[in-house]
Order: structure tokens, then C-alpha cells, then sequence
């Protein structure tokens, strides 16, 4: 059964709607230790003052702003609890909004929302009408001592919470100094290119068809050292850039091959429809035959 990580209520308006939230991500991080090559020990990691050889204790440690290279401002332990924001139970719902208009950049973390004991009718009646309306719920709340800024989605039934960065937290587009000064416009022939692959490319998201390929190679990498298997390094390509004048060919082979692709795939369907109509097709007895059945049963029927 799922453990709830917090509890408390959404609140908005006079309405306000117990809930428990849960974790809506699966750990699935492999755990790999740190040891020493030559013997396997475990590496254990120690804090020391800067140019001593002294460790130091957790007790002794503060938090500090370093205002210029050497220069602190210590804040202590009291000083960062009397700033810590205030531990409420609620959910503060500020603002209802359209989905498309928040930039996914903004999305952090995403958590389910259940109802509380008792609150199932009121979490029920939340569900249907954010549903019904098609917003998003931009709200507050505060989690291991940090406020949040949250959006609330629902599908009817379940609700869902994903924390949110700040305004501030996101660099512009306009700051990042990569982007070429003057804007660069392709040839109308090469977007249009660009689009048919996009369109050609294009299905329904499935998230089940995509797989942490990494994750699975890095098991089978450690079954295959685990049993004693020996390992050969692969070399690596790296992906050369497609230069300007080369645009146009990647795109029309892109497009061939993807092209290619859906067309194998329609003809080995067809192929299979084929080849379940014949099986489920009752076979045909020849015409001769037919007419040996038809003579035999006849001179029996004389005999008679």
C-alpha cells in the first residue's frame, strides 16, 4: 500500500478538501558504492577544515554567504529556523489557469493527491469540476521546511500535484548568449522538408514505448561481471553535425527511409491479414472428388 509523504488540505475559497500526497515517481536508481580498487573497501567521505588536517563535527558546522572570495556572513541554525517558512496544512490555491499556457520548463516534481478519511465526496466534486473546467490550479504549500509553487491537474478521478519553479529559477532565453545575433531563416523548400518529417514522424504518445536503455545495459553488465563474463569495451561514435549544404539530402533520405519503414510495416500486416483469412478459410474439396462423392452415393442408393 502507498505511504502518504504529507497531508493536509486544498484550499479555495470557503471550500477546503482534505488530501494525502503520495510519490509519483518509482525509484528505480541503481545503488553503486564507492570502494577501492585493490582490496574493495567502502569509501567513506569526511568533512575537514580547509588547510588542516582536523575533522570537523556536524555540531560545528553553520551556514554562511560568502560575499567575496574569503568573506562570510554566518547565519546560524536559530537564525535559518526563524526564516524557515511556516509549516501550514494547506494547499493555498491562488490562481486557475489553461495548461498550454505554462512552459513544461517550469515543471519539477510530480506527486498524486488522495482524498483524506472521510473527504472522498468533496475530493470527488474537485476532481469533476477542474475536469470539467480544463484548468490547472497554480497554488502554495510548504514541504520539508520550503515553499513550494504547485500546479493541480486532474483527469476526473485522480488529482495530481507537480512542484514548480519559481520565476526567477528559470533563465530567459533571451540571456543565454549561444543564440546567433542575427536570426537564421532556412530555405521555404527545407522547412517544408523539415515539417514532412516532423508530420511523418508524428503518433500518439505512448509513454510504455519508451525505455531507460542505459538502465537495462548497465544490469546486464553487471549479471554478465557478476557471473564472471569477460567484458569488451565498444567503441563509441560520436554524431557528426549535418553541415548547411547536406541539409537537403539528410532530409529527403530521413524522410525515404522513415517512408520505408511505415511501408515494410503495412505490407507485412497485409501479409498477415492474408495469411489469417487463408487459415480460417475452409479448404475446398476438388471438383473431381466432388463428382466420385455424388456417383458412389448414387449406386448406393440403387442397390437399395
Amino acid at each position: 500500500m502507498a505511504r502518504a509523504i504529507w497531508s493536509g488540505s486544498i484550499s479555495f475559497g470557503l471550500l477546503n478538501v482534505p488530501v494525502r500526497m503520495y510519490s509519483a515517481v518509482a525509484r528505480r536508481n541503481i545503488a553503486l558504492r564507492e570502494i577501492r580498487e585493490s582490496d574493495s573497501s567502502r569509501i567513506k567521505l569526511r568533512r575537514f577544515a580547509e588547510g588542516t588536517d582536523e575533522e570537523v563535527s556536524r555540531d560545528e558546522i553553520i551556514k554562511a554567504y560568502e560575499l567575496t572570495p574569503g568573506q562570510y556572513v554566518p547565519l546560524t541554525k536559530d537564525e535559518m529556523q526563524a526564516l524557515a517558512p511556516e509549516k501550514t496544512r494547506a494547499i493555498e490555491v491562488q490562481d486557475f489557469v489553461d495548461l498550454d499556457q505554462i512552459d513544461p520548463i517550469y515543471f519539477d516534481s510530480p506527486y498524486y493527491l488522495g482524498p483524506a478519511d472521510r473527504a472522498e465526496k468533496a475530493y470527488a466534486l474537485l476532481a469533476k469540476a477542474m475536469q470539467a473546467s480544463g484548468k490547472v490550479a497554480i497554488s502554495h504549500f510548504v514541504l520539508r521546511n520550503k515553499e513550494n509553487l504547485a500546479a493541480i491537474r486532474s483527469d476526473g478521478r485522480v488529482l495530481t500535484l507537480t512542484t514548480m519553479r519559481f520565476a526567477d529559477e528559470v533563465v530567459p532565453a533571451a540571456e543565454l548568449d549561444f543564440l546567433p545575433d542575427k536570426e537564421q531563416k532556412p530555405a521555404k523548400r527545407e522547412q517544408e522538408m523539415a515539417e514532412q518529417l516532423i508530420e511523418s514522424l508524428s503518433t500518439d504518445f505512448d509513454p510504455s514505448a519508451y525505455k531507460d536503455e542505459y538502465r537495462e545495459e548497465l544490469l546486464g553488465l553487471i549479471e554478465r561481471k557478476a557471473e564472471g563474463k569477460e567484458i569488451v569495451a565498444s567503441d563509441i561514435e560520436k554524431p557528426k553535425a549535418t553541415k548547411a549544404p547536406d541539409l537537403m539530402a539528410a532530409l529527403e533520405e530521413s524522410i525515404a527511409a522513415v517512408q520505408g519503414k511505415s511501408g515494410g510495416k503495412a505490407k507485412s500486416k497485409a501479409k498477415a491479414k492474408a495469411a489469417s483469412k487463408s487459415k480460417a478459410a475452409p479448404k475446398k474439396a476438388p471438383a473431381k472428388a466432388k463428382k466420385a462423392s455424388k456417383s458412389s452415393s448414387r449406386a448406393k442408393a440403387k442397390s437399395k
